[in-house]
């Protein structure tokens, strides 16, 4: 396991999710993975969360497989079909991360290929399986020691991240307290967990707060929730955003909107990101589970885009960090969905990521939890 650079303290990580793999073209950010990982540690950081594809690398993992573009507005991964391997690559790039002294987590976003590979998981144990041979392979590449934590799915159990679980990427999700996905979380972590038993096993969410916090999640080493102002507030409805992936009409919007609507109610939407966040920390509080937000506090879909100002969603972010970091339930804490080369307003602000990520690693962890995640 992958040992803390400053006991008693957060984490600080960011998510590179599928970008690590996805994005390496010139000019896409990834293209130098020991270049990257160098300006990610001289912003302060030391984890970073990525998808490690389980469902292709039990599929093959020297297979070339042809992914197809889940956006074209989003900067997250390719916006149109690439072909990728995720070996020898996944290996080689926690080597990377290993020099560097960057601890890595992984994830999946069951990421769409053109045989929807993706559909494999039946029941838990399936979902635990593909983990179990993922990890088996990167045992066999000794890499193990640099891994943080594995978060069995993305934003488990919304379609997009868990199509698996219906047939089909959209509609309304299952309740993560309800008995389906309680059963899912438990028996998949079970089979990883029986197989790698030093590892730390958890899952991330989406799910709004007020019903997550009522699910029992003893079942998970670590809880990732991904909490953001617009994320159950009414600002997506005022500024016009609709999560558009393949038109730019929603991007327009915000351009027109966004920095304007935040600011006539900063008020509101403040209160309304840091009620998450006392809920998140009472919800720890109550299970004993550390958590590790790794997407999190202003707007959840951003980029460099003409006329998109990046001020007020940096300053949203240091007020949510600093409420977050202060509660003591946080072993992992993230500066925003952004902290990546490709968003280059955010990412070239050497100074903010300083800043944000000493508020990270000078709070602390509760003493009850400390066991746990040291």
């Amino acid at each position: 396991m992958f040992a803390s650079g400053a006991p008693g303290h957060p984490r600080a990580i960011t998510m590179w999710d599928f970008s690590w793999l996805e994005r390496r073209w010139a000019g896409a950010g990834y293209e130098d993975w020991d270049r990257v990982l160098e300006e990610l540690v001289e912003r302060g950081y030391d984890s970073v969360r990525i998808d490690a594809y389980p469902h292709l690398v039990a599929g093959g993992a020297n297979t070339t497989w042809t992914l197809t573009p889940r956006w074209n507005q989003q900067a997250w991964g390719a916006q149109s079909r690439i072909d990728v391997a995720v070996f020898p690559s996944l290996p080689e790039f926690i080597r990377a991360a290993r020099r560097a002294g960057i601890g890595v987590a992984l994830s999946t976003w069951f990421r769409e290929d053109t045989t929807d590979a993706r559909m494999a998981p039946r029941r838990p144990a399936d979902l635990g399986a593909l983990w179990v041979t993922t990890l088996c392979a990167l045992d066999d590449a000794d890499v193990l020691d640099a891994l943080v934590y594995v978060d069995l799915c993305n934003e488990f159990p919304m379609p997009p991240g868990a199509p698996y679980l219906y047939g089909h990427d959209n509609g309304e999700p299952l309740p993560v307290a309800g008995e389906t996905v309680q059963q899912w979380m438990a028996d998949a972590i079970g089979a990883v967990r029986a197989e790698y038993p030093e590892l730390r096993y958890g899952f991330s969410f989406a799910e709004d707060i007020r019903t997550l916090q009522h699910a029992d999640i003893s079942s998970l080493d670590i809880a990732d929730p991904h909490l953001w102002m617009a994320g159950t507030s009414d600002f997506y409805d005022r500024v016009g955003y609709n999560f558009e992936r393949f038109d730019p009409a929603g991007y327009d919007n915000v351009v027109a909107h966004g920095k304007a609507t935040y600011l006539a109610h900063q008020d509101t939407y403040d209160q309304n990101i840091f009620d998450q966040i006392d809920l998140a920390a009472d919800w720890s509080r109550r299970t004993g589970v550390p958590l590790a937000t790794t997407e999190c506090w202003s707007i959840i879909d951003y980029k460099d885009w003409p006329g998109l100002e990046w001020d007020w969603v940096k300053d949203l972010n240091e007020r949510a960090l600093r409420h977050a970091a202060a509660t003591g339930r946080w072993t992992a804490l993230a500066t925003s969905n952004f902290c990546g080369p490709q968003f280059h307003e955010m990412w070239r602000d050497i100074e903010y990521h300083h800043r944000l990520t000493h508020i990270i690693h000078t709070a602390h962890i509760d003493p009850d939890l400390e066991d746990l995640w040291t």
